[in-house]
């Protein structure tokens, strides 16, 4: 497995995982690849510190816990708000009726997004109706750059 750093023509930097080198050239030369921030195709590999193998883990020892860096938390959060942007369908401000009307089998069940006050948002859980508030805003509705 080869981990590449990444990034497009706007310069959003990301990782991109292939099985060799011969697959990321393949996947740039056929167009496949795309910038997780702007799903721009033009990706380069960026420079990178060489990876040095210091040794497996000694058995019954844990692998260290690696955290993500800030530009990958950035392509995680913006592939999540895409997915749900995807699967979901915008309400807007009739959320919380929709929600009950959903529940309550007066309407077709689907995903749906919106927007609903923190009272309002109380009250559905309250009536066994789960939601659960996302800090999306307009990433949702406008096109991301």
């Amino acid at each position: 497995m080869k981990v590449f750093n990444l990034r497009c023509d706007r310069e959003h930097p990301f990782e991109g995982w292939f099985a060799s080198t011969d697959d990321f050239e393949r996947q740039q030369r056929d167009g496949l690849l795309r910038c997780p921030v702007c799903e721009s195709a033009a990706i380069v590999k960026a420079l990178s510190a060489a990876y040095v193998n210091t040794g497996a883990v000694a058995p019954g020892e844990k692998q260290p816990a690696v955290m993500p860096t800030a530009e990958q938390m950035q392509t995680m959060f913006l592939r999540m708000a895409r997915e749900i942007a995807a699967k979901t369908e915008d309400v807007g401000e009739r959320f919380p009726e929709e929600a009950r009307r959903i529940h309550y089998n007066e309407a077709p069940e689907r995903g749906i997004r919106g927007v609903a006050s923190r009272e309002e948002a109380e009250a559905l859980n309250e009536e066994g109706i789960g939601v659960l508030p996302l800090p999306f805003g307009n990433l949702l509705k406008e096109p991301l750059q």
